[in-house]
């Protein structure tokens, strides 16, 4: 039986789900002490309540502001600074420090202070958003944010990227082919189910809890290939929407939804959707408004248009510029945001023409709109050019639109990372991104870009128990709402962050092994997946369709531009301006310059810069053949150590058992799988090449 450690407010509606980094346990710090909860409002009610609840099971005692005189002295105060008298005498003394620290600073929209006096631990914020996230800041630091000490340096916390969200790519209708949720490997929709909704209120609130605990702020609640009932939520069944925002709201989450650009022909009976035509801009107008009515808060549409068979101005002739300004003009009145995604290709390329090069797409079509945007439309771009692959370059559409806010996008769920059967911790690719410094090491890094818009992730989230299916999955969303609020965090850290959060406040035994156990799977997982499966960057070589499982030619006579070119000779796509497909071309220099040069191409991507031979050397010694063979041996036999790890782990009293049984059923499939990579990759080679492993290991 899976534990359920949800506040006793949600505890007896939500049942048999797993806390995630949420256990009782993680507020024991909180809940022991006394403590005053200052101010008013919907967040601050949210903020009193976690404390009260908190305080009924652990021994605290809570006071609302107004009632200090009275109440006692308190170890712990939040307060928010407008309130026209201070809480106390130490509340006072932490905003006077900030004021003379940061002479006219603001403490900002989410942002809050922390500090400590005279033995009270003290949390402010101006608005209530930043008193709900400086609550979630002492539930991560536990009793540390008590003492030992009686004075503590007040922090300034704020986040560096102002909307933080999650895209879920779930289908209100069970689609035929990609099911209830669009890559979804977590079980079925926590909001929708056969053509409705779910209707568990309770676990879409108990979700809202564990994002705004690692600062998301964002969610869109239905997919990008909008389809059948989803459609409607525009309209009739717009009521759906505003429960699930009705839920959310309560943790300072938005709601936004994913749009068919051609929602007025197939809703409001027009004959087009030019976006230029008055009574469609009229439409999605009126559309706007009816939305706002039902949810004040909303955020605004997602749209995918032009892409994959979604309906798109280029019909019309249009731009996306058109199409998105005329969104974002229907959403202006209101506040209200379109964030447009930049991932529109041709899916029905021929693979005999090396010329059209799916990785220019995204580049060849915006970068001439750069501009041209509204102030309220945000080009989401996925992080990479293709499609969240193991390994891949920046997309040069961060770095070629500087006038143009953008969202850049990254893949919670394991698409092409193993689907939430293997462990593959996703934090350090994220923070190699999110560091990267496309104007080389004096420029602006992808997340100071990012400052000015957003950070997105695709969703893992579904029904299952443990959320993720995966129970170490979860890392992945927590990592992403962590490196979204701070991108210059430690991935490593928030890792261990997570560990204590989920594993070690609960522990009866010592946590040391499992903590040591965790460590060890999960913080190089990312390298070791890479290892496992395409080599040096050049991406896929997956089963068509699904995407799980080693197909070396899956996709290389397909229309949809993943190819590898692999020939008896070599192996590798030239993206060169020289002699390729000019990609290279689309980068700032010095990146330009470097992916170009076949010596400077970093060796993890350099199959998807140039087509090399085989017996081409790359820097560490080794011809590419040898790497190949070698990286899968090794990936192999990572993953049967992750298993042998996970169990001589003594996990009683650390891990509870039927979670210790989902993990070890997930590390048995990943060894299996890995093995699978292994054979079949080193065989096609083999194959291809002719040239034998240089240390005589079985391929077949």
């Amino acid at each position: 039986m899976i534990r359920s450690d949800i506040p006793s407010s949600l505890e007896s509606k939500v049942s048999n789900v797993h806390p995630a980094w949420l256990p009782a346990e993680a507020f024991r710090a909180i809940g022991s002490r006394p403590s005053l909860v200052h101010g008013a409002g919907m967040l601050i009610d949210t903020v009193r309540t976690e404390v009260g609840q908190a305080a009924a099971r652990y021994g605290g005692s809570t006071a609302a502001g107004g009632e200090d005189a009275g109440a006692g002295p308190v170890d712990l105060v939040l307060a928010l600074t407008g309130a026209p008298e201070r809480p106390n005498a130490e509340a006072a003394a932490v905003l006077a420090q900030f004021h003379d620290d940061a002479p006219g600073a603001a403490i900002g929209d989410e942002g809050f202070l922390l500090g400590r006096r005279n033995g009270v631990t003290v949390v402010l914020a101006d608005h209530p958003a930043g008193l709900l996230y400086g609550l979630f800041q002492l539930v991560r630091l536990g009793e540390a944010a008590f003492g030992p000490e009686p004075e503590r340096a007040v922090e300034h916390h704020r986040p560096a990227v102002a909307r933080r969200m999650v895209d879920h790519w779930d289908n209100v209708d069970v689609h035929p082919v990609m099911g209830q949720v669009e890559r979804g490997y977590s079980g079925g929709s926590i909001f929708w189910r056969d053509g409705g909704p779910l209707g568990d209120l309770a676990r879409v609130r108990a979700y809202a809890r564990l994002l705004a605990a690692c600062g998301v702020n964002a969610v869109s609640v239905n997919n990008v290939n909008v389809h059948g009932t989803a459609v409607r939520l525009l309209t009739d069944r717009l009521g759906d929407v505003a429960a699930i925002a009705d839920e959310l709201r309560r943790y300072g989450i938005r709601v936004h939804l994913s749009v068919n650009f051609a929602s007025p022909v197939v809703l409001g009976a027009l004959p087009t959707a030019d976006p230029l035509d008055p009574e469609v801009r009229a439409w999605w107008s009126d559309a706007a408004a009816r939305v706002y009515r039902a949810i004040p808060d909303f955020g605004g549409f997602v749209v995918k248009a032009d892409s994959e068979g979604q309906p798109g101005p280029f019909s019309y002739g249009r731009t996306h510029a058109d199409g998105a300004d005329m969104l974002g003009e229907a959403l202006l009145p209101f506040g209200g945001t379109v964030h447009w995604r930049a991932f529109v290709y041709n899916h029905q390329q021929d693979w005999r023409d090396r010329s059209t090069d799916r990785a220019r797409a995204a580049f060849d079509h915006f970068a001439p709109l750069d501009g041209e945007f509204g102030a309220n439309v945000v080009l989401q771009v996925k992080h990479g050019p293709m499609d969240f692959q193991p390994r891949e370059p920046l997309s040069p559409v961060i770095a070629g639109l500087p006038r143009t806010r953008l969202a850049v996008e990254f893949q919670a769920t394991q698409e092409y990372t193993g689907q939430q059967r293997h462990v593959c911790y996703l934090g350090p690719m994220w923070s190699e991104v999110l560091g990267f410094r496309p104007w080389g090491a004096d420029g602006a890094t992808v997340a100071d870009r990012a400052a000015g818009g957003d950070l997105v992730a695709v969703s893992n989230v579904g029904d299952d128990p443990y959320w993720t299916g995966h129970p170490l999955a979860q890392a992945n969303l927590y990592a992403f709402g962590r490196l979204a609020w701070d991108p210059r965090a430690d991935p490593i850290r928030l890792l261990d962050e997570w560990i204590d959060l989920t594993f070690a406040r609960t522990a009866t035994a010592d946590p040391g092994p499992l903590r040591d156990t965790l460590h060890a799977l999960m913080d190089g997982s990312w390298r070791s997946y890479e290892r496992c499966t395409a080599p040096l960057g050049v991406g896929f070589m997956v089963r068509p369709g699904h995407h799980y499982g080693p197909d070396v030619d899956g996709y290389e006579y397909t229309p949809w531009g993943t190819y590898h070119f692999a020939d008896h000779d070599g192996i590798g796509v030239d993206r060169t301006r020289a002699t390729g497909t000019g990609f290279t071309g689309q980068y700032p220099a010095p990146w330009s310059d470097v992916y170009e040069s076949l010596a400077d191409c970093p060796d993890e991507l350099l199959l998807f810069f140039h087509h090399v031979p085989y017996s081409h050397a790359l820097k560490s010694g080794r011809s590419v053949i040898q790497h190949i063979y070698d990286t899968h041996f090794t990936g192999a036999a990572e993953a049967a150590e992750a298993r042998s790890r996970w169990e001589r782990l003594p996990a009683e009293g650390v891990v509870d058992p039927a979670l210790h049984a989902r993990v070890l059923e997930r590390l048995t499939e990943q060894v299996r799988s890995a093995e699978e990579w292994r054979d079949q990759v080193n065989t096609y080679f083999f194959r291809k090449s002719g040239v034998p492993d240089a240390r005589g290991r079985t391929i077949f």
